[in-house]
């Protein structure tokens, strides 16, 4: 079934496409678009799949998501090499081992969480409780980035309150998301979570359909809006996280040697290619050149290579869609004039690589700054004044995340009050908690995953009223 020829010998066709190895452009297999007639099937049978599992006792549905966070511990090393192979991971860092870590734990959480009915009126004359009940069928559309993570993101808070969930992967990313299903449906009843594959038109296929009761998109803001055009055909309820521009600030007189790692990896976990990246960095330009050098010295010794090669710590870019734009930005930098502070060596190497590129003299208002870039490309931007910094960093479209740096928590948390985002870091960027809810503002989509809050959003509130 597999073919590991060269991607030029191999040419997509209406129904099926390759998929690549990013280090090495080789091709993993062929990727089939789920056909509407076999996306109703699925459709109609975790419907009846849903009835059965929202019948089970609460405590058995935890006792079973427990036993998938078992089965994906004990499955990690193999999975950790689908996601290095096709997402292009390293194994090592912040790489698909950490990927799988990540795994374990959002599953676990969820299951380790209660949302028990609630009072929430009594008298005399009346009492009113309130329950948490199931919403049916979930259509849960992945990313390619951090593609089992996500995925899970969405299977697990949905399956652990009595949903069922079709789950729609990236098309860049199928083999490892397959790879992750076939282990966690080891553990649960049939049809409680199932798989169609493809490209953007089987997402829409699924989204819109009328049994569909849920809708977890996470992707780009463009197709976000799609999916909400789509859930008007179904008045589904919508979890959608669609990116961010995130801003970091580092206030004046900060000891950057003190957080640069943490700085480092806020903004270039995963090649950058991470919704909640610290992507416009805001540094007062009496400290700009202590910062640009410790962060050109940390990056300088971090090896880039092959994904599968232990020594790795930074990858490829995941598909050459993104490889084009981020080229596209970096060049419409070059054409203004932009200051490139540092470059980091390209291996010699046929994937899709760009290294750690810092860059300087530009502002809000350029490219490389208004656009999200998705890559290991950080401008950074001087400014004069405190309430300067905060305007530009509030000068977007989006607001999913923020980071505030500083030696001083008091003043830091003055500015983090100020910043426009669904999550503001102190000292840290993109430091996610399963406990901790996690969504944006503006453009960012809306609504929140994760902890109780996550919970509650794959619920519908159901009120029994009660007179005395």
């Amino acid at each position: 079934m597999e073919n590991t020829s060269l991607a030029k010998e191999s040419q997509p066709t209406d129904t099926e496409f390759i998929a690549l190895n990013p280090s090495t452009l080789e091709v993993i297999g062929k990727v089939i678009n789920t056909s509407k007639q076999e996306i109703d099937a699925k459709i109609a049978q975790a419907k009846i799949a849903q009835k059965e599992w929202s019948a089970r006792p609460d405590a058995e549905r935890k006792e079973i998501v427990l036993k998938v966070a078992e089965a994906l511990q004990n499955n990690s090393k193999h999975l950790a090499e689908w996601i290095t192979r096709e997402q292009g991971k390293p194994f090592n860092g912040p790489g698909s081992h950490f990927e799988m870590q990540a795994c374990v734990g959002w599953t676990q959480v969820p299951a380790s969480l209660d949302l028990p009915e609630e009072i929430v009126f009594e008298d005399e004359t009346r009492k009113d409780v309130l329950y948490r009940k199931p919403i049916g069928v979930v259509a849960a559309i992945a990313p390619w980035n951090w593609p089992l993570m996500i995925a899970i993101w969405q299977i697990i808070p949905s399956i652990r309150m009595g949903n069922t969930v079709i789950l729609k992967p990236s098309e860049y990313t199928t083999y490892a998301t397959l790879e992750m299903i076939k282990v966690i449906n080891s553990v649960l009843p049939e049809n409680v979570l199932q798989v169609v594959t493809g490209r953007g038109d089987v997402g829409a296929y699924l989204t819109g359909h009328p049994e569909i009761g849920k809708i977890m998109f996470t992707g780009s803001i463009a197709t976000g809006k799609k999916v909400i055009e789509a859930s008007a055909k179904n008045m589904a309820r919508l979890t959608l996280e669609c990116g961010g521009n995130d801003a970091g600030i580092i206030l004046p007189g900060l000891d950057v040697t003190k957080h640069i790692e943490n700085l480092f990896w806020g903004a270039f976990i995963n090649m950058g290619q991470t919704c909640a990246c610290l992507k416009r960095l805001y540094v007062h330009e009496d400290d700009y050149e202590k910062v640009v050098h410790a962060l050109s010295e940390y990056s300088s010794p971090i090896p880039m290579g092959n994904s599968a090669d232990e020594t790795t710590v930074l990858g490829p870019i995941q598909n050459k869609m993104q490889y084009d734009k981020i080229q596209d930005l970096i060049q419409d930098a070059e054409n203004i004039g932009a200051d490139f502070i540092f470059t980091g060596e390209k291996p010699d190497l046929e994937g899709y690589f760009i290294p750690v590129t810092l860059i300087g003299n530009v502002d809000n208002g350029d490219r490389i700054v208004d656009e999200e870039q998705f890559g290991p490309v950080l401008p950074v931007i001087k400014y004069k004044t405190v309430e300067e910094a905060i305007q530009k960093a509030n000068d977007s479209e989006t607001g999913l995340g923020a980071s505030v740096w500083s030696d001083h928590p008091d003043e830091a948390a003055h500015v983090a009050n100020q910043l426009e985002a669904g999550t503001v870091w102190i000292n840290q960027h993109g430091a996610i908690h399963p406990f901790v809810p996690f969504g944006g503002a503006k453009q960012s989509g809306y609504g929140v995953e994760f902890g109780i809050e996550g919970l509650k959003a794959v619920t519908i509130p159901k009120i029994i009223s009660i007179k005395k």
